[in-house]
């Protein structure tokens, strides 16, 4: 079993807990202020895998990337894995709805599967579980707080279409 390692992120909104192994990135989810030990400086064994990784999301925060290049692995069922593979590839700047995202996996009536699915989401922004909306446009739950989800949402859709959303 290969060790993992963990490193804080401080983002725009918040600290970002990533983890991950030699090859990949494992997780990556916002964190509460109050129960970390920071972990402001790298290592001398933070493998590259981190300093990339950190190096991606400073480029999507400053509004340079739209696309994330980082190897990920998470475990999940079979399902999960569908779920977040249709997340993954949910363009910058776009959204879907949890009805969109069920027809997409073939069947209108997992449409609580695929709402399951996306919130065991642990790799947060490369996996873009914030880009998922209710049926009526509405800003639906999100494992990090709604205010987050409408920063995430607003600086897409800013950077994708020159405004923001009504959020």
């Amino acid at each position: 079993m290969e060790t993992l390692i963990q490193h804080i992120y401080h983002s725009p909104i918040g600290k970002i807990k990533i983890t991950a192994d030699e090859n990949c990135i494992n997780e990556l989810v916002f964190v509460d202020e109050d129960t970390l030990i920071d972990t402001l400086f790298f290592e001398e064994n933070t493998p590259a895998i981190i300093h990339n990784c950190v190096d991606e999301l400073i480029e999507y925060f400053a509004g340079k990337r739209k696309e994330f290049t980082i190897p990920i692995n998470q475990e999940g069922t079979d399902f999960q894995q569908r779920v977040w593979k249709e997340l993954y590839e949910l363009p910058f700047g776009k959204t879907m709805s949890y009805a969109d995202l069920a027809k997409k996996l073939g069947d209108p009536k997992v449409i609580r599967a695929a709402a399951s699915a996306n919130a065991k989401n642990k790799i947060a922004i490369i996996i873009p579980c914030h880009r998922i909306i209710g049926t009526d446009q509405s800003l639906v739950g999100y494992a990090w707080g709604k205010a987050r989800k409408r920063w995430l949402l607003q600086h897409e859709f800013r950077l994708e279409h020159g405004v923001q959303t009504l959020f």
